[in-house]
């Protein structure tokens, strides 16, 4: 397993920078890794091109994670937040949920709303830890194996 230095051995900041064309390729490698359904590349084209928030947190050149989030009418809905793999279990997810609410807020949002498969028992611990409350469910949501389907839990937040 890698891990970045602990701050006292001199660990690089982590910082957000826009998505841009140039990290796509590492975010599709995440991607690939981290999920049985991935998003393709014309997801995070399309997103781009629709003026999504669309986020990468970096240590040196190290891609810690990424979210994609859409702007609506007083709420934002989170569409893809990333830790990779590696770098999971450290608090990262944490610091990017804290960065969209910051945003999402400087925005006017009243809300933040996002949903997760019903079987990612870590996501939804996650996002309950930070203040996330389940508001029902969509059937037959997401892709799953074998043609089949899952369902999804829809959380929000209260900005």
């Amino acid at each position: 397993m890698s891990a970045l230095p602990t701050p006292s051995a001199g660990a690089p900041e982590a910082r957000f920078e826009a998505l841009t064309l140039a990290r796509l390729d590492a975010v599709l490698a995440v991607e690939q890794r981290a999920y049985s359904h991935p998003w393709t590349r014309g997801n995070f084209t399309d997103a781009m091109a629709s003026g999504y928030q669309a986020q990468v947190l970096m240590a040196d050149e190290h891609l810690l994670g990424y979210f994609v989030a859409m702007m609506g009418v007083d709420e934002v809905h989170l569409l893809n937040i990333t830790v990779t793999p590696q770098f999971q279990r450290q608090g990262w997810a944490r610091v990017l949920l804290d960065a969209l609410a910051l945003w999402s807020r400087g925005r006017g949002a009243q809300w933040l709303w996002l949903e997760v498969r019903v079987s990612n028992l870590r996501a939804q611990h996650i996002y309950q830890t930070h203040g996330f409350r389940r508001v029902g469910e969509r059937k037959r949501y997401y892709p799953a194996d074998l043609g089949q389907r899952e369902d999804a839990v829809v959380m929000s937040l209260a900005l």
